[in-house]
């Protein structure tokens, strides 16, 4: 017994003898990625998961270009537009209580000028909404603070035409990310920013993880401000130009934006989703699959993921966000259990690289 206990030890020995150097190899590619991008000015936080466990985590650059505060992993980051897949989660919660369903209309919920769009449409950017966006940076206040609200007014007083009839074709729709916000406050009577913390944030123990406002932004010490640069080439915070930023005069919507977080704590949320935490099985298969057209042709667009296939990888789910001094990145590979993050917080053209080097060494891992 001893014996086989004794053996049993150098076997595991030896495995971790012979892994180790394939490990570290992959360590040094992605180290060597990393610092290319360091060297061209990238400022941001890449970190790489597998199984649960992180196995690379590295920040660069610095939180405030004009404080010259240097950039931590664990700062809080804007999400941009990988906040729809939150919003998608809090339109799955209300249709597993029975309080919506996926082919429920949208003018069964809203007062806008838009008919025969299904949840489901709106879901997977299928809809052919116009742009709200476009509709309220030419008429809207900017001195003001917009929300959903105004946005739903807007829409009904300017009434722009939709851009495809429903079902039609793949656009990509901020307006119906709006809606469903609205939608889950009008079914469940509750505000969306409270519940968002309420059924996800919260229970996950998402505790940097919020929808906060430029003050709320404000107090948070650890929060890495977005950076463009002016026509010197130096960064500057792109708050400051609250005209050319939507995030300032659109700053009270719910819904396509705003969710601000850490590299960590989606990985909390990324686990949580393979777990099965939040809503069943079931519902979570229908969020990361393709949607049919009308004329029968794929969207490759599930419930706030954009979906594709990877000859290693198998599936895989991922969603970027955009905005003003800010690309950020979540890559699930769901079938190897394997997860990429990347938070860059002064919009550098040396995002896209670093992301391809950084998957092909998780490839090898």
């Amino acid at each position: 017994m001893n014996s086989f206990k004794i053996n049993t030890s150098i076997f595991i020995f030896l495995i971790f003898l012979l892994f180790r150097p394939v490990v570290s190899a992959q360590i040094s590619k992605v180290e060597k990625a990393f610092a290319e991008a360091e060297s061209q000015g990238f400022s941001g936080v890449l970190f790489l998961a597998i199984d649960g466990e992180v196995v690379f985590e590295k920040a660069t650059g610095y939180r405030s270009y004009e404080q010259k505060t240097p950039l931590q992993p664990t700062d809080v980051f804007e999400m941009a537009s990988v906040s729809k897949q939150f919003t998608a989660m809090m339109v799955m919660k209300c249709a597993e209580k029975g309080l919506l369903t996926y082919d429920d209309e949208l003018s069964d919920y809203l007062d806008v000028p838009y008919s025969g769009i299904t949840i489901r449409q709106l879901l997977t950017h299928t809809n052919g909404l116009p742009d709200y966006q476009d509709i309220m940076d030419k008429h809207w206040d900017k001195s003001k603070v917009a929300g959903n609200g105004d946005i739903l007014e807007y829409l009904r007083k300017y009434n722009p035409q939709m851009l495809a009839q429903p079902g039609e074709k793949y656009e990509y729709s901020n307006t119906a990310y709006v809606f469903l916000a609205s939608i889950v406050e009008k079914v469940t009577g509750r505000d969306f920013i409270e519940l968002s913390r309420e059924w996800i944030f919260k229970p996950l123990g998402m505790g940097n993880t919020d929808i906060r406002t430029l003050e709320e932004k404000a107090m948070v010490s650890n929060f890495a401000a977005g950076h463009l640069k002016d026509e010197k080439g130096n960064y500057f915070n792109a708050n400051k130009f609250h005209s050319s930023d939507y995030t300032v005069w659109l700053g009270n919507r719910k819904g396509p934006g705003r969710v601000s977080s850490t590299a960590q704590d989606l990985l909390i949320w990324d686990q949580a989703l393979d777990a099965g935490t939040l809503v069943n099985k079931e519902t979570l298969k229908l969020a990361f699959s393709p949607q049919i057209l009308n004329d029968g042709s794929i969207s490759n667009y599930g419930f706030g993921w954009d979906l594709s296939e990877d000859p290693y990888f198998g599936k895989v789910v991922s969603h970027t966000g955009d905005n003003p001094g800010y690309k950020t990145l979540i890559m699930r590979f769901t079938d190897k259990n394997s997860t990429l993050i990347l938070l860059n917080n002064n919009y550098h053209e040396a995002n896209n690289k670093l992301v391809d080097r950084a998957v092909g060494a998780l490839k090898e891992w």
